[in-house]
């Protein structure tokens, strides 16, 4: 039914929900999985050798964090005998890399998680998720922690 997933990571647990859900489909469905975590290339603005330093900087710890999570991905995956694609992308927004990332990929599902806030916050959407819906054409669930 569906050949390929993307699973957009960002390191919570309610992603790490999300992967465990597309390893279930992909096993169910023979679906290919690509893992895709969006950094900001450039969350700064400003001029000088300040703003460079500090870009090199983010840039490095930004991508460190990214492979944290999709490393972890990669063993949750590989624990269910799933293969998957890992990817960074970049967007000014986090959902426009997961579209460029559709896109790209061909995927036909999306399977990420919703935000884990608490309290009354924790019954609406996150916004990522929320604009994501917004503006991709592929079906996508939502994995509430």
């Amino acid at each position: 039914m569906f050949k390929h997933i993307l699973v957009p990571v960002d390191g919570s647990p309610t992603s790490m929900l999300a992967v465990s859900k597309a390893a279930g489909l992909a096993k169910a469905f023979g679906s290919a999985v690509t893992a895709v975590y969006v950094i900001d290339p450039y969350p700064f603005t400003g001029v000088g050798a300040d703003f460079a330093y500090g870009q090199a900087q983010y840039i490095s710890a930004a991508t460190a964090e990214a492979n944290v999570a999709l490393d972890a991905t990669k063993q949750a995956m590989a624990d269910a005998g799933v293969a998957v694609t890992t990817v960074i992308g970049e967007g000014h927004a986090v959902h426009e890399g997961i579209v460029r990332a559709v896109e790209s990929s061909g995927a036909d599902l999306i399977v990420m998680g919703s935000h884990g806030r608490r309290g009354l916050e924790r019954l609406v959407l996150g916004s990522v998720t929320q604009r994501v819906l917004g503006v991709v054409h592929v079906p996508v669930l939502v994995v509430r922690d």
